[in-house]
């Protein structure tokens, strides 16, 4: 078990920030890269995001259009309009994981639990911005390198937190899953997931990092 404050957020800050370096430790690992590789971490996710520093802002399409203007030498915007349409958003944020002593709050087969791997959360008012397409290359990519995933999706009669995913998505327009590791007491002073799920994380992560690129090309979706 790992257990303390804060742990929802800065478990994933600390876990991407390790999968991107890794991902990139070697001379050849951008070798074939069509992409570009990053990772954004944002202010006041738990107040509304509505800050100068927060996803609410424009700074996440503020970077996306330097990066591609720069790269492409161009003013125009079609090589932002492109980058975008072929980009990919994993909003990670921890799930919460059943609680042996109130099991009825999840539906019956939607009980993440710790040690088996990345959740992957639905909810069809969108409040997470998962969709079919992006679960589904989420889940691959963990299968292609044998990671387990779950599924989450929230009791309908209950309510639902959110996290900066949805925010992203309907900002930028950009293709998003949101997951994250099961965890207990999110929000308290002793934050409680397992370390299995720790290890889980970070490879899921740099393994997306690593094939989304090439798993991309081959994905063809009849909308």
């Amino acid at each position: 078990m790992v257990e303390g404050g804060d742990s929802e957020n800065m478990q994933h800050h600390m876990l991407l920030l390790k999968a991107l370096v890794d991902a990139t430790a070697s001379e050849e690992s951008l070798q074939d890269e069509t992409g570009v590789r990053m990772i954004a971490l944002f202010d006041h996710e738990e107040v509304g995001s509505d800050s100068a520093q927060g996803a609410g802002s424009p700074v996440m399409f503020d970077a996306l259009e330097r990066v591609t203007s720069s790269l492409s030498g161009s003013d125009s915007k079609v090589p932002l309009e492109k980058a975008i349409q072929r980009s990919f958003l994993v909003s990670a944020d921890m799930a919460h994981c059943l609680h042996p002593n109130y099991m009825d709050k999840h539906e019956q087969n939607h009980q993440p639990q710790m040690h088996k791997g990345l959740v992957i959360k639905f909810n069809a008012n969108q409040r997470y911005a998962t969709n079919a397409v992006t679960s589904f290359i989420f889940r691959e990519i963990g299968k292609k390198n044998k990671l387990p995933t779950q599924e989450f999706v929230v009791r309908n009669d209950m309510p639902c937190g959110s996290t900066v995913g949805p925010i992203l998505a309907s900002g930028v327009g950009i293709r998003t899953v949101d997951v994250g590791a099961p965890q207990l007491s999110m929000h308290s002073i002793r934050e409680m997931c397992g370390v299995d799920d720790v290890v889980y994380s970070h490879l899921h992560f740099k393994a997306f990092f690593e094939d989304y690129a090439e798993f991309d090309k081959q994905i063809k979706v009849d909308y």
